[in-house]
């Protein structure tokens, strides 16, 4: 094995990244870097929890909503939670939006608007785990801490051609990126590893003749980079079933219902309706009605399973009382701040 497959170097990628880097809405870039300017740790923070499973180019339209609606961690500290939720629809994983909120609470209110510079200091605001924490800690403040993502597992998998399949070999892939993690410019560091993730070593058809490591890589020298990182395969997802009820009255108000405040969508305005179980939902309506079958049914894919959401609908009069749920008048329901699956339900039943 050659001397340079042996010793990759963090500043071979950081002369890469000088040239390369991603313009984003959250990044302050390496020239601005070098004039002086820092990155805003509210940005930083709010970014990488946004982008916790889902994509850069999702994310973007959110980034600018947020920031122009609540551009310090103080604004979003005093928002309304519902507001913030409803900008949050269709991003997923309502537990961040609640988690969200917490910490721009805590940080406005135990830590004067600042955000902690360690990773310890970090970990322990609410939402705020391992990775976010060592992220924000190597970019905002420069910590020389080891950043660990999907991206950076990949890049790391195919250096060291490492074939133990995830999850079984993140201790490993985060090992072989500590002994990287530079003392100097960690911020950039961390960057650069997920900037080469998400332009040249990526998922499919990586681009080696360009990569700054394509020398030391072991796995384009041993022609497995293809097929690296190896997956455990996953178990198929099973399918749970429900029904959601749209009662309208005759007024133009609709009937909905705050979900509680743990579980999936926890928080979050939607439609009354039976629990999800795998097998035949049992009928739960939550008003006396005339219930018709909208003939259709609102599919979603969570985490863990597929959600098919039966629909029915009801006009019901002015003096006919719910049993759950309260009825929102037409100029106070906005469907926009509805989570994706009870949007999906709303567009069925208004087609009706």
């Amino acid at each position: 094995m050659s001397r340079l497959r042996e010793s990759p170097s963090a500043d071979e990628l950081l002369a890469w990244y000088d040239r390369h880097a991603r313009a984003l809405p959250w990044r302050v870039g390496p020239a601005e870097r070098a004039e002086g300017r820092r990155p805003d740790p509210y940005r930083v923070w709010l970014s990488e929890v946004m982008l916790q499973q889902t994509t850069v180019a999702a994310v973007r339209g959110y980034f600018h909503r947020f920031t122009e609606r609540w551009p310090t961690v103080e604004a979003l500290a005093a928002a309304e939670d519902g507001a913030v939720m409803g900008e949050w629809a269709g991003l997923g994983y309502y537990a961040r939006a609640r988690n969200l909120l917490k910490c721009a609470r805590v940080v406005a209110s135990d830590h004067g608007g600042r955000f902690p510079d360690s990773a310890d200091a970090l970990r322990a605001l609410p939402g705020i785990g391992p990775y976010t924490a060592a992220a924000i800690a190597a970019i905002a403040f420069d910590r020389s801490e080891t950043v660990v993502d999907g991206n950076v597992e990949r890049v790391m998998a195919r250096l060291h051609d490492i074939r133990t399949p995830l999850p079984a070999a993140k201790p490993e892939l985060t090992e072989a990126a500590a002994r990287l993690t530079p003392d100097a410019r960690p911020g950039c560091y961390a960057q650069a590893v997920m900037d080469l993730g998400a332009t040249i070593c990526t998922p499919r058809n990586p681009a080696c003749g360009i990569c700054p490591w394509r020398a030391p890589c072991a796995a384009r020298a041993e022609g497995t980079a293809a097929g690296l990182p190896r997956k455990t395969p996953k178990k198929p997802k099973p399918v749970r079933h429900g029904i959601a009820y749209l009662a309208r009255r005759v007024d133009g108000a609709w009937l909905l219902e705050r979900r509680p405040d743990s579980g999936l969508l926890g928080g979050m305005l939607g439609w009354p309706g039976t629990d999800w179980a795998e097998g035949a939902p049992d009928p739960a309506p939550p008003i006396r009605a005339e219930w018709r079958d909208a003939g259709a049914e609102a599919r979603h894919t969570f985490t863990h399973f597929h959600l098919r959401l039966a629909i029915r609908t009801a006009l019901v009069p002015m003096d006919r009382a719910p049993e759950r749920g309260t009825f929102l008048d037409p100029e106070v329901f906005r469907p926009s701040e509805l989570p994706t699956v009870m949007r999906k339900a709303f567009d069925i039943a208004r087609k009706l």
